[in-house]
């Protein structure tokens, strides 16, 4: 049965263990508003607490726009975190998900649009999408997720090209530098974004989250291996004979017999 989740400005459902979350603003290019990125930050964390969803698509509504980055106009006039789009929120929530990502590119991904595709696990694209970083043009940049990240999928060089020199690529030049996974007809990609996940899904949880949570430690220095602490090796100890025994011991004031455990 398909479920869905209301917001403002994204829309949520789920179609079996695929949750798909949409981006809603197609009259402004589906552009990132501070609602928008606390709603997608809360969907995603609504995500990450339940256990339906095993693969989760990002994409963008219409046929034109995935996400062309962040509007600066109405948020307040000074230096301080208040004055900037809390895009960081967002890409948090993705990276720290213990499910596959994928963003399903169905038009323009530019500005943070592009930094969003950049962050998810995987990425499928239309014929007729396009790829941009637009931030040293429009005043903006991205000194964090948009750049590391960016240079593990496409090397160095290449990812300064793309932040320095702002070009246009295609759907079929991001393919071939390795930015995206697979470039499909405009017409069914839905299908196939739906086809790819479904294959994902069929994966075992444990051993996907194991594998997004070892490439993630690889940047989040404490935080990483944390993170890779608390979502798989801690939740699997509990229920180890281990700490079975020693939790009733102590409740039981006694001492532990490492003989139950193995030791």
């Amino acid at each position: 049965m398909e479920q869905k989740r209301v917001f403002d400005t994204i829309l949520y459902r789920e179609e079996g263990p695929v949750g798909i979350l949409t981006l809603n603003r197609p009259d402004d290019g589906n552009m990132f508003t501070p609602t928008m990125c606390l709603e997608v930050r809360d969907c995603i964390e609504a995500v990450r607490r339940e256990t339906r969803t095993r693969v989760l698509v990002i994409t963008g509504a219409g046929d034109k726009f995935f996400c062309i980055g962040g509007r600066k106009a109405g948020l307040p006039d000074t230096k301080l975190y208040p004055g900037v789009m809390p895009t960081l929120e967002m890409y948090e929530a993705i990276e720290k998900l213990q499910k596959p990502v994928i963003a399903s590119v169905n038009g323009f991904a530019v500005g943070g649009g592009h930094v969003l595709h950049v962050v998810c696990d995987l990425t499928i694209a239309k014929e007729r999408a396009i790829f941009r970083q637009v931030g040293p043009m429009m005043g903006s940049f991205d000194a964090g997720y948009g750049t590391w990240y960016l240079e593990d999928l496409v090397g160095k060089k290449k990812a300064k090209e793309i932040w320095m020199r702002n070009a246009k690529m295609t759907a079929r030049e991001a393919l071939e530098m390795g930015l995206v996974n697979k470039v499909v007809p405009d017409a069914q990609l839905e299908q196939a974004t739906m086809e790819f996940a479904l294959e994902i899904a069929d994966r075992g949880s444990f051993a996907l989250a194991a594998i997004k949570g070892a490439f993630g430690a690889r940047h989040g220095g404490v935080g990483g291996l944390a993170r890779l602490s608390h979502d798989l090796m801690i939740p699997h100890y509990y229920g180890s004979e281990e700490a079975h025994e020693l939790s009733e011991a102590f409740e039981q004031r006694r001492k532990p017999d490492p003989a139950k455990y193995g030791h």
